[in-house]
């Protein structure tokens, strides 16, 4: 995604990312997800805005002009409003910010991947049949099911009808969201949701695959046949199915893998990027081989990323990853997608490791300062070895008290201060 939301904005019809509360699942069927919890965030509830208000009236005119009734308009935008934070959101969107490595380290932790297996297992006979209809493997989809939505825990709690009619309002993509704000509106005309149904990310993406109103309007499908097309209950069905077909209309090829982790000559110097694809043979008489062993699949023309470098996780990327960049154009999300979906489908770790980063430090030894920083009073936050603000204010707070030059800089030498 030239950012994360604006891939869906392809004019296919794109989908978007989750934010919201998480619950678990319980033995059996699908995971039930409780209501989300209220929003917290002061930037995520409704601010006054008379600018925001004077563009919702003159909206409100071009939707009736366009078959919106008085009651829907009422029932949509009762309690709405402006939201300042989705606009911040839009401008910091994770898989353009972060390394591939630290991306992982979000969207793809063991954790996760041990959560998801038992659900993904539980779904994979209904994954099948939509295989058997659009060709799109079950890993592949349930990949999408955990980058989104956490496996249906996190489908987020943002009102649809306030962050797209804010982020139409804020005009950097107004077009795009006045559309995805009118297909919302269609969506309750039609009956196919109910106003408090209407919830997702904060880019207006909805249900388990997380799909923006005017994808649903383009691709969703009623896969059980009960006469809705229902991506916003508990069963993943009918947004799984959606997904599929969304991708397979963006040129799937059926059968065919999205690529895998290769390992890469020493000292290698040779074409790489998603713009210079070629040939396998080409690619096997650059020295090129398949990480985890075994000939390296010819399946079409591919290409070479070396995401973070020479000497770090390498990939060999065929045509359905680009399928893949349709959902989300963002390269760290497609080898994200690529990553789970093999660890969900039974394929171990990366055989490659990412080593050290700018400050020396291993991503388990980033783990370890954040967990030694929370052990002596600082809160690190999330030991994920991804370091944000709340990192670098833990360390600040751990060498001011310590009598430490005030840097917020990890080192290995804070590691050996903090008695590891």
């Amino acid at each position: 995604m030239k950012r994360r939301d604006f891939a869906r904005l392809l004019a296919a019809g794109g989908l978007n990312v989750a934010l919201a509360g998480c619950v678990g699942a319980q033995n059996g069927g699908t995971p039930r997800v409780a209501r989300p919890d209220p929003v917290t965030d002061p930037g995520l509830r409704p601010q006054p805005n008379a600018s925001y208000d004077a563009w919702v009236a003159a909206f409100q005119d071009r939707a009736r002009a366009r078959g919106i009734s008085n009651a829907t308009l009422r029932a949509a935008f009762r309690g709405q409003g402006f939201l300042p934070g989705v606009v911040e959101r839009d401008r910091n969107q994770t898989e353009f910010k972060r390394n591939l490595e630290d991306y992982l380290a979000i969207t793809a932790p063991e954790e996760k991947i041990a959560f998801g297996r038992p659900l993904f297992n539980r779904h994979k006979a209904m994954l099948r049949q939509i295989e058997d209809r659009y060709g799109v493997p079950p890993h592949i989809l349930g990949s999408i099911w955990g980058m989104e939505s956490y496996f249906g825990t996190k489908r987020g709690k943002i009102p649809v009808i306030s962050a797209t009619s804010t982020l139409a309002w804020e005009g950097r993509r107004g077009k795009f969201f006045e559309a995805n704000l009118m297909n919302a509106l269609r969506i309750l005309e039609a009956g196919e949701a109910r106003p408090a149904q209407l919830v997702g990310s904060w880019a207006g993406a909805m249900g388990h695959t997380q799909l923006i109103p005017n994808a649903f309007q383009d691709h969703a499908v009623d896969f059980r046949g009960d006469g809705r097309r229902d991506i916003w209950s508990d069963d993943p069905t009918d947004a799984m199915a959606t997904t599929a077909r969304f991708i397979s209309k963006a040129g799937w090829r059926r059968g065919q893998i999205w690529g895998l982790e290769v390992r890469v000559p020493q000292g290698y110097d040779g074409p790489s990027g998603r713009k210079n694809r070629r040939a396998v043979s080409d690619w096997r008489a650059l020295g090129l081989r398949a990480a985890r062993g075994g000939a390296l699949p010819d399946q079409g023309s591919a290409a070479l990323l070396m995401p973070m470098g020479p000497n770090r996780p390498s990939f060999l990327v065929y045509h359905n990853y680009n399928m893949i960049l349709r959902y989300n154009p963002s390269e760290n999300y497609g080898l994200a997608v690529g990553y789970l979906a093999d660890r969900l489908n039974g394929g171990g770790p990366l055989k490659t490791a990412f080593g050290t980063d700018r400050y020396g430090l291993t991503l388990e030894g980033r783990k370890s300062l954040q967990r030694a920083l929370g052990r002596a009073g600082f809160d690190a936050g999330k030991a994920d070895g991804v370091f944000g603000k709340k990192t670098e204010a833990a360390i600040r707070g751990y060498e001011a008290a310590n009598g430490l030059p005030v840097t917020g800089a990890p080192s290995a030498g804070l590691l050996r201060q903090l008695g590891l």
